[in-house]
């Protein structure tokens, strides 16, 4: 199954999440578990995590189509002491409040080097954050997400993923998610060729998402942000665009939701126009109705 949906609001309170996705006809959905600009926030009240969990299953959202973000704030590569301590802290606080709900994964941004130590020295103690987090908590796995390469900010390469990856101790607690937007400002053009046949479209697609199994592993992939780009691929420019609004166009969107390495993991629209999210949802769900074996 493909579980599609956006990053909606928690306004009223995080148990209207789920209400909100059901709204716009997603599958999934993504949230905040709380002010994402700000470092500490009150304990999650008791009724609300249980309006959550009943209003979840009311509306048909497992844990697996749920994709839960950290603060913008938080940065498990600082070189500072005191920062990196403070981003632990609220790391923790926010893998806690995930297991508090009954989600299984959190999504994230590595971490910033911020020119203080080099690029392998912030994907240690990035590494080591991670390895500190899952020691603290249970049940909740760290999913790091790529980055477009803005400023210091780590995790614009594969290699950057897969070097975290491999000082994780326990495996089976961390994954990815793969931003389209920003792997395409990366410089990953992942656009499929040029085609009338949707499914010959693979130049791109084929070489990128090859690239990925190689480098870090689809075993590894547990939740996909769908998002156009403003910029164009390499500008290393984090604009997010509406699906086909963008360099990146409908093609690639239409060829994930047709492909089954792409199933059983949300994917999520983090597109900058609300009001479309609906149709960009009804759009994606199209391609669901083809045949299986057009999809090989």
């Amino acid at each position: 199954m493909y579980y599609i949906g956006a990053h909606v609001s928690t306004s009223g309170g995080i148990e209207n999440a789920p209400l909100a996705a059901k709204a716009i006809g997603a599958t999934a959905f993504a949230l905040f578990t709380k002010n994402q600009r700000q470092w500490t926030a009150a304990p999650l009240p008791a009724e609300s995590i249980a309006a959550f969990k009943r209003n979840c299953s009311e509306c048909g959202f497992t844990s697996d189509a749920i994709l839960p973000h950290d603060s913008y704030l938080i940065n498990l590569g600082s070189a500072d002491s005191e920062k990196l301590a403070q981003s632990r802290t609220a790391f923790i606080d926010e893998m806690s409040r995930c297991a508090q709900l009954g989600l299984n994964r959190l999504n994230f941004h590595p971490g910033s080097h911020l020119n203080a130590i080099s690029e392998d020295e912030c994907i240690r103690l990035i590494a080591e954050s991670i390895n500190i987090a899952l020691d603290r908590t249970e049940g909740v796995s760290a999913v790091i997400e790529n980055t477009a390469g803005q400023g210091t900010n780590l995790g614009y390469r594969f290699e950057h993923l897969a070097a975290i990856i491999d000082k994780v101790e326990d495996k089976s607690r961390v994954g990815v998610c793969i931003d389209t937007c920003h792997a395409f400002a990366a410089g990953y053009d992942l656009r499929p060729a040029s085609s009338a046949d949707l499914f010959a479209m693979e130049d791109g697609f084929r070489k990128v998402f090859d690239e990925f199994d190689r480098t870090v592993g689809f075993r590894y992939l547990r939740g996909m942000h769908l998002n156009d780009a403003k910029k164009p691929s390499g500008s290393r420019v984090d604009r997010h665009e509406v699906l086909g609004g963008g360099e990146i166009g409908w093609a690639l969107f239409e060829r994930i939701v047709s492909d089954p390495r792409f199933e059983n993991i949300p994917l999520i629209l983090e597109t900058p126009q609300p009001q479309l999210w609906a149709d960009e949802i009804a759009h994606l769900m199209g391609p669901l109705q083809l045949s299986p074996k057009a999809k090989s």
